[in-house]
């Protein structure tokens, strides 16, 4: 392997470590390094103390291996069996009545620029650094060894993923198995979803939700819910079997209005008690004149990847939430979230506040919310940390 040094001053975080090495850490590195090329991580001795995936840019160096000898020939055998054991371990890899999870979250699992979504017999994978793409056919044989039978086929979903300089070459599609091996019908805590890894958002589903979405169902028997941004209609769904009295679900795409749609009937879901709206949801907020819902969601996508865009996110979301703050009936609830990685938990809190004070309605927060256990967060990576999510009682 090439090596990359670093300086004296800056191999503190490796030894904490955290999975990244940036550019200005670096004393020297080998010359001809290629982006997604394996390299050995020395310190400023010369001792070995990490081994990684190069990429030129800001974040060099993303670290899989801490150590001083060279990489086992099994490591994603190894890798990937410790991510399923935790998964077990938390209940999720053997439920009965939940066959849907995330088996691989990037720097929380010790992986770095990958994600692995397991839907039934299907695994999902998701690279966002070349060099885990690179990987990804030894990834796959992996993928064979540690679930044996119980996989049916691995599908690559990294286009999208990618850094633009390699999206354009790149080309999704099944590692092993196919279309017809692989199913596409999942259950998550009883309830039934049919998942579009293909041609779907992310990987195919919201996983991170899964909590979030049953905490819903303890509150929603009985009550009017409005899910916005609802996509393939996973809060929908639980508000509807735990008895929601009626739910409207709106996304301005009609492909996902269309999932929605799909999942309702998979469920068995009486169509008087869901209404559907291909509409986009500020202008639902504004001008549909259903009475104030009991509950309304407000799950949006990333307003903001980049810190340059924070800002004008951050006014985006308190203008969203004052808007569906007025639409939720007196002692109702919001259930709002932002999975925006540049807003921090503190910012999301305070945009809150602001929207409820534009709302002008007294509130009570009653649970603050995260991504589910299947997307830990390495405690020396707190960067790992993305959803953030408030429940409010509203007066």
């Amino acid at each position: 392997m090439k090596q990359v040094i670093l300086s004296a001053k800056k191999e503190g975080a490796v030894l904490r470590r955290h999975p990244w090495v940036f550019s200005g850490a670096i004393a020297r590195e080998d010359a001809g390094i290629a982006d997604g090329e394996r390299v050995a991580v020395l310190g400023a001795d010369g001792g070995q103390l990490a081994v990684g995936h190069y990429q030129s840019g800001s974040i060099r160096v993303r670290l899989f291996y801490n150590g001083a000898e060279a990489p086992p020939a099994d490591l994603w055998e190894q890798k990937l069996g410790e991510a399923l054991r935790v998964r077990r371990n938390i209940g999720l890899a053997n439920a009965a009545d939940t066959n849907a999870y995330r088996l691989v979250h990037g720097e929380g699992d010790g992986l770095p620029g990958l994600i692995i979504d397991v839907y039934g017999g299907t695994a999902v994978l998701q690279c966002h650094s070349i060099g885990m793409h690179a990987e990804r056919e030894a990834l796959a044989r992996a993928l064979q060894v540690i679930y044996a039978d119980k996989l049916k086929a691995v599908y690559d979903k990294s286009r999208e993923s990618l850094p633009a300089r390699y999206a354009a070459t790149a080309q999704d599609g099944y590692l092993w198995g196919d279309a017809e091996t692989a199913g596409s019908e999942v259950k998550e805590y009883g309830c039934r979803f049919r998942i579009d890894w293909e041609g779907g958002q992310k990987t195919g589903f919201f996983l991170d939700q899964r909590e979030n979405r049953q905490l819903l169902s303890h509150y929603a028997p009985g009550r009017r819910v409005l899910n916005t941004f609802c996509y393939s209609g996973g809060f929908s769904i639980y508000a509807l079997q735990a008895g929601a009295a009626h739910v409207d679900s709106v996304d301005v795409s009609a492909k996902a209005t269309a999932l929605v749609a799909e999942n309702s009937a998979l469920n068995g879901i009486e169509p008087d008690r869901h209404g559907i709206y291909t509409q986009e949801v500020n202008a639902f907020l504004r001008q549909h004149e259903a009475a104030p819902y009991d509950i309304v969601i407000v799950d949006p996508p990333a307003f903001a990847k980049t810190l340059d865009k924070r800002h004008n996110a951050v006014q985006g979301y308190k203008r969203l939430n004052a808007l569906a703050m007025q639409r939720v009936a007196p002692g109702g609830l919001l259930f709002t979230f932002s999975c925006s990685q540049v807003v921090d938990r503190a910012l999301f809190y305070n945009t809150i506040v602001a929207a409820g004070l534009e709302a002008g309605r007294q509130m009570r927060v009653l649970h603050h919310l995260s991504q589910g256990p299947d997307h830990p967060v390495s405690l020396f990576h707190p960067e790992g940390e993305y959803l953030k999510g408030l429940v409010l009682m509203i007066e």
